[in-house]
């Protein structure tokens, strides 16, 4: 009996997987690192956790050569998928249901910190970049967006996107006390600091960990979804100023596909098809993928020039006090 041969294609399957595979097992790793500490810590997301075990890998060791492409690919092409998974934690009822006053929070607010944060970059002597991914950050859902932002623009670096995490994790975790505080003081009742909360605070986990505690999760995460559903057309706002002829860049296209597949799960969401069991499990399986993908993102960070950037620092400050401020101000006028 003879046996046939691999065919040349096949063979080319199998190397490129071999490549693949030492990176995607470090990615699987501190993944599990990740979903660890985010079970013991919940008001740390496992994509925060991650980027910064990637960052601490290249900041302390050496990443090896052979993890690259791994890495690459889970930086790139899982981190897409991610994205678009994204869209099925959304429901549009419940975000309709929230009243024209709170999506009009909602709105202002985001579309207001993402408007401003770049010019006040600049006159900060910041590179676009930079610029641009901490107004995402801020203004939209935290790691996250900068991740999806960086993959649809090539106005942003790895050194870039380090500022913009840093800042998310800075002031998204002093959120965690400020926000409550400030609450207080201000009499907010319970409606209204869900919707502030939701409209202000940076990371989906930073949010759910306040609301938890102050007895408004369902509300406060209903209203930061409804600022994820900005991520699509703040992308393809960019995206499009970028193609014109003042633009910079090698005109990317107006909707990146994976951020065209982030609305379709959402409008898949809408119609009611998509079982309860697929809905219920796409937050784990996007957490899982988007850790993995913050983690690659990590390995080309420098923590030590990060630790030089007090302009970051700042900016981030300053867009943070905005967002907050705006909403705020909403809501003790709206709700």
């Amino acid at each position: 009996m003879l046996l046939r041969r691999p065919s040349s294609r096949t063979r080319s399957l199998a190397s490129a997987a071999g490549t693949l595979w030492p990176g995607l097992c470090a990615a699987a790793v501190a993944v599990v690192v990740a979903l660890l500490v985010n079970r013991y810590v919940p008001a740390v997301s496992a994509a925060v956790v991650a980027v910064v075990a990637g960052a601490a890998l290249a900041s302390l060791a050496r990443v090896p050569e052979r993890w690259r492409p791994g890495l690459a690919f889970v930086s790139r092409r899982v981190l897409r998928v991610a994205v678009a998974l994204l869209g099925l934690q959304i429901a549009m009822p419940q975000l309709l249901a929230l009243g024209w006053q709170t999506i009009a929070i909602v709105v202002a607010a985001t579309g207001l910190t993402f408007a401003v944060t770049p010019a006040i970059g600049r006159r900060l002597g910041l590179s676009p970049g930079t610029s641009l991914l901490v107004a995402t950050g801020v203004s939209v859902c935290g790691a996250a967006a900068i991740a999806a932002m960086r993959e649809s623009t090539d106005v942003a670096d790895d050194e870039d996107a380090a500022g913009a995490l840093g800042v998310v994790v800075l002031y998204g975790t002093a959120s965690l006390a400020v926000v409550p505080l400030l609450a207080s003081l201000a009499g907010l009742t319970s409606a209204q600091l869900g919707v502030w909360t939701g409209a202000a605070v940076h990371e989906v986990a930073q949010v759910a960990a306040i609301g938890a505690a102050s007895g408004v999760l369902a509300a406060a995460v209903t209203v930061k979804l409804g600022r994820v559903v900005l991520l699509a057309p703040i992308v393809a706002l960019t995206s499009y100023r970028g193609r014109r002829p003042g633009g910079t860049g090698s005109r990317p296209p107006i909707l990146p596909l994976f951020v065209g597949a982030f609305l379709a799960m959402v409008a898949l969401r809408a119609t009611g098809w998509v079982p309860t069991a697929v809905t219920d499990a796409a937050p784990g399986v996007t957490n899982v993928l988007m850790a993995a993908a913050l983690f690659g993102l990590g390995t080309g960070i420098d923590v030590r020039r990060l630790a030089k950037g007090g302009r970051v620092v700042l900016l981030g400050g300053i867009a943070t006090a905005i967002i907050g401020a705006t909403s705020l101000a909403g809501v003790l006028l709206l709700v």
